[in-house]
Formats: C-alpha cells, structure tokens, sequence
C-alpha cells in the first residue's frame, strides 16, 4: 500500500495494523475490551511499544476475556506484574481489573459495550478528511463526554485523550488521512 498515513511509515509492525485494524468500525465487544485495555496501558509510551507486547497481553489477559479478567486476584494482579511481555505498572495492571468490572457492569446495563459506546457517535462513525498530521486532534467533544462517563462509571486511564484514539482505533471515527488508501476503505464500511 502507498500513500499510508505517515504515522504508519515510522516502523514495519505498523502496517498490518494501519492496513487492517485502525479505524475499522468494531462492534466486538471483545475487541472493544481489548482496545480499551491496550490504549490504556499505552499512557506515556508510545503505541509500537503496545503492539510489540500485543501477543504477550492477550497470552497474560486471558484472551481479553472481560468475565475472567474481572475475577482477577490479587495473587494474579502480582503475577502479571512480573510478566516482562506487558508494562509492568502497578496502576495499570489495576486499572485493567477494574475496567473489566465496569465495562461488564456496562454491557449489562446497556445489552453491550459495543451498543453504550456507539451511543457517543449517534452510532454511526465521524468521517473526517483531514489533509495534515497536525490537523487531527487529540481530544473532542465527543471524547470528552465519553471520558467524563466513563470516569463517573469507575473506568481508571480513560482520559480524553486516551478515549480518541480508542475511538480512533476501533473505528468510531475515520481519520485516516484523505491521501491515505484505506481513507476511502474504510468510509465504504458498514458501521453495523
């Protein structure tokens, strides 16, 4: 593929997941758990770092299977801290329990994650068509109401900033660049 988004070029291991996976509309509630666990996990480090421990943690959390990760002890939390393929941060690793009680504790409420976190984006995916790297923003109004409820909902690293580009990456907004291939790609979707 030529003409990727440059963030894309920075390093090999990026292509498959600029090709495949960034900014595809997710509706798999297993996915969506995964994402929000590996963005979170990425605060202050950079994402190449994250997909280069990707195997590791889902070998490390089950799958991202929500029910298991949410029956995690803390005997299990400490393990996982000595597992040299994740960050080994104490406040992640707790974050990631704690996030997998609340986001059950979501998809019960609303019949799915997938159908809650939708909800942000009148369930249909923002289409954008920057032109630039510089004119993609970091945060918006959208990703700021989606931290505020999830933060009131117990969710630990969810920041606004961390939630768009968790919308980023499971597609609740395109923002691959206009010049960029999978642009069009992925707009051609079906959000549902």
């Amino acid at each position: 593929m030529s003409a990727r988004c440059p963030w894309a070029e920075k390093d090999p291991l990026y292509h498959p997941y600029h090709d495949d996976e960034w900014g595809v509309p997710s509706h798999d509630d297993r996915h969506l758990f995964e994402m929000l666990i590996l963005e979170g996990a990425q605060a202050g480090l950079s994402w190449l770092t994250i997909l280069r421990k990707r195997e590791s943690y889902r070998r490390a959390f089950d799958g991202f299977e929500p029910a298991r990760v949410a029956r995690y002890t803390e005997k299990r939390r400490e393990k996982l801290l000595a597992d040299p393929g994740i960050v080994r941060n104490r406040q992640k690793v707790a974050a990631a329990v704690t996030n997998a009680r609340a986001f059950l504790a979501v998809a019960a409420e609303h019949g799915s994650f997938d159908r809650y976190l939708w909800s942000f984006v009148g369930g249909r995916p923002r289409q954008n068509r920057f032109r630039e790297l510089a004119e993609v923003p970091a945060r918006t109004p959208e990703s700021d109401a989606l931290s505020k409820d999830l933060g009131k909902r117990g969710f630990k690293f969810v920041g606004s900033t961390i939630c768009y580009a968790y919308m980023q990456a499971v597609g609740l907004v395109n923002d691959h660049l206009a010049s960029c291939p999978r642009h069009a790609a992925v707009r051609a979707l079906r959000s549902t």
